[in-house]
């Protein structure tokens, strides 16, 4: 019995990845005619630095994304700079961004569209040829800062859908 309750969480939170279909999404983010393969929710921090401008002035510049991989109530996995985005199951995904749109509010990341520049051929995303980051809550960070160097983490929450 406890073998069965095993597999069949197992079956579930695999379950819960999967995307049903396709959100409509702005133009320069949408997929025409693209099959959803995986969804999954991203928990984490974008990570900031200050940096020098160009006219010399010191600004808080993106460095990094650092977050947890969730399906149902189950952690699948981490993402991180790269981008990347690294499965339990042992596959890994790696985007390159081809388009943004801005966020629901002032203080979100923006959504994004990326394409699949690596993969693995077996797991979770294989197949995928975009990612798309959705439902972006928080995470933004932007204006001036006093210290060159100083890192500054903000939370975010955000979908990621993996398709083809």
């Amino acid at each position: 019995m406890r073998k069965t309750i095993c597999c069949l969480v197992v079956l579930l939170s695999v379950a819960d990845t999967h995307a049903e279909e396709l959100p409509t999404l702005p133009d320069p983010i949408s997929v025409k005619g693209g099959i959803p393969l995986a969804r999954v929710e991203g928990v984490g921090a974008q990570i900031y630095v200050c940096s020098k401008n160009a006219k010399g002035g010191l600004e808080w510049a993106f460095r990094e994304p650092i977050a947890i991989l969730i399906a149902g109530r189950n952690t699948i996995g981490r993402h991180y700079a790269g981008p990347v985005w690294e499965f339990a199951d042992g596959s890994r995904v790696a985007g390159k961004l081809v388009a943004k749109v801005p966020g629901q509010s002032s203080q979100d990341v923006p959504w994004l569209k990326l394409a699949v520049v690596q993969q693995t051929t077996a797991g979770l995303a294989a197949g995928a040829t975009w990612i798309l980051r959705l439902n972006t809550k928080g995470g933004l960070l932007e204006g001036g800062c006093s210290t060159e160097g100083e890192l500054h983490s903000v939370p975010y929450t955000a979908t990621y859908l993996f398709g083809m």
